[in-house]
């Protein structure tokens, strides 16, 4: 039996109860674009040990999980370095543009049934899926 969706519903049960427990412990939401960029812009310097510290955990936890977990789960992304900067360079520009990402808007702002978070989900989420038909049809697949 495949069981790949134990992975994702793994992960999704991760986030929210990391949404919960940030919410819980300090009464913010937890949008990653929100904390990474208040110690880019500088305007966080009270908060910069515990917006450093999960950060760490963000980054750091996918590795050490990998050692418990099963093998590596293929994810079809690309070899092109180029590629892969210009995506990210776009999604820290849309988080920007859309006040948030998907920790944010998806997993707190649905969760709280704020009208803005659903919006804004309900946009990206069609926006990738019209980039991919796009892609698909235009460039034969990328």
């Amino acid at each position: 039996m495949n069981v790949d969706w134990f992975w994702g519903l793994t992960g999704g049960l991760m986030i929210g109860c990391a949404a919960a427990l940030y919410l819980l412990g300090n009464g913010r939401i937890m949008g990653v674009s929100g904390i990474l960029g208040g110690l880019i812009e500088g305007s966080a310097r009270n908060e910069m040990r515990e917006r450093l510290m999960f950060l760490a955990g963000l980054i750091c936890m996918p590795m050490i999980l990998q050692f418990f977990s099963a093998p590596s789960v293929n994810t079809h992304i690309t070899s092109n370095l180029g590629l892969i900067i210009a995506g990210g360079l776009l999604v820290g520009l849309g988080t920007r543009i859309g006040n948030g990402c998907t920790s944010g808007h998806g997993v707190c702002g649905i969760s709280r049934l704020s009208p803005r978070g659903i919006v804004a989900t309900l946009v990206y989420i069609a926006a990738g899926a019209l980039m991919v038909v796009a892609l698909r049809a235009l460039a034969g697949g990328i």
